[in-house]
């Protein structure tokens, strides 16, 4: 029968207290004999020596990098702190300068009520237009529950901007002065000459819109102001359409044609004023 091998245990303090034992040792030889162990000495110190100035740098270089690595974390967070405040502002400021638009647009309406201060208005905002880069037609918010009806003229900027062509319950449509379907009776406010204003996208690219039917003796200049007329049937008289120029005899050398330019600006359209009045009415009341 095989005899077993006895089992040594050795405990964690018995190696601590021999290590102990051993470094008194040889801390009394070291200290004894100086002398004789000085080559010892000598050989474990090269030895250890580089081993510890590579340890060293090896230790220096991880701690700046640790140290370059916590720097950049911190700039990162700082960074992206500092991008949120940026785009914070940037909303705020946006928010800002879109308040200041309205403001001056509501401004401008209230140049043109008070302009044509006799007439009823119920201001709107545009909220749709055609596809082309015009506002010829445009959808307004306001509608049969505003107690806007067919008809009824819209003004803008500093004059006439077109005409309600369909209403539904909170919307209308409007025509504007400038697309190729209208037609305005108008009038040179100086000499009263009565003359027809007809929209044109194309021409519109250069600022301006036609002016049709001027008497031929008609005295007229340029810049000379168009209003609407008095035999409008459907335009309230006197309301501004914009400034004549480019005035030319026509190919017939019957009447007049001319360009005008108009006081609003269909490029860029937000607030209306609707007048709630319609020239029908009007001239039955005066009837």
């Amino acid at each position: 029968m095989r005899k077993r091998t006895p089992k040594i245990d050795i405990r964690p303090k018995h190696v601590l207290s021999a290590c102990t034992v051993l470094c008194l040792v040889l801390i009394l030889v070291s200290f004894r004999y100086g002398d004789k162990v000085s080559p010892v000495k000598t050989a474990v110190g090269s030895v250890v020596t580089p081993m510890q100035k590579g340890i060293n740098t090896v230790g220096t270089y991880i701690a700046e990098k640790l140290d370059a690595f916590q720097s950049m974390k911190e700039l990162l967070e700082k960074n992206a702190e500092l991008e949120q405040k940026v785009a914070d502002l940037t909303y705020e400021n946006s928010i800002l300068m879109q308040d200041k638009y309205e403001l001056d647009g509501l401004r401008e309406l209230y140049k043109v009520d008070q302009k044509y201060a006799d007439y009823p208005k119920v201001a709107a905002r545009v909220i749709s237009k055609d596809t082309n880069s015009f506002y010829s037609v445009f959808t307004i918010d306001k509608g049969a529950n505003d107690g806007i009806a067919v008809d009824m003229n819209v003004l803008a900027g500093n004059g006439l901007a077109g005409i309600v062509t369909e209403v539904g319950k909170n919307y209308a449509k409007v025509r504007s002065i400038i697309d190729d379907s209208s037609y305005v009776s108008g009038m040179f406010m100086k000499t009263s000459d009565t003359c027809d204003v007809k929209g044109d996208l194309e021409l519109l690219d250069e600022g301006y819109i036609r002016i049709e039917n001027i008497s031929i003796n008609a005295k007229i200049e340029d810049n000379y102001e168009v209003v609407t007329s008095h035999i409008s049937d459907k335009y309230l008289q006197g309301i501004l359409i914009g400034y004549v120029s480019h005035i030319e005899t026509d190919s017939s050398n019957l009447s007049k044609v001319a360009y005008l330019k108009p006081v609003v600006d269909f490029e860029h359209l937000e607030e209306v004023l609707i007048i709630t009045e319609l020239k029908e009415t009007l001239q039955k009341l005066d009837e």
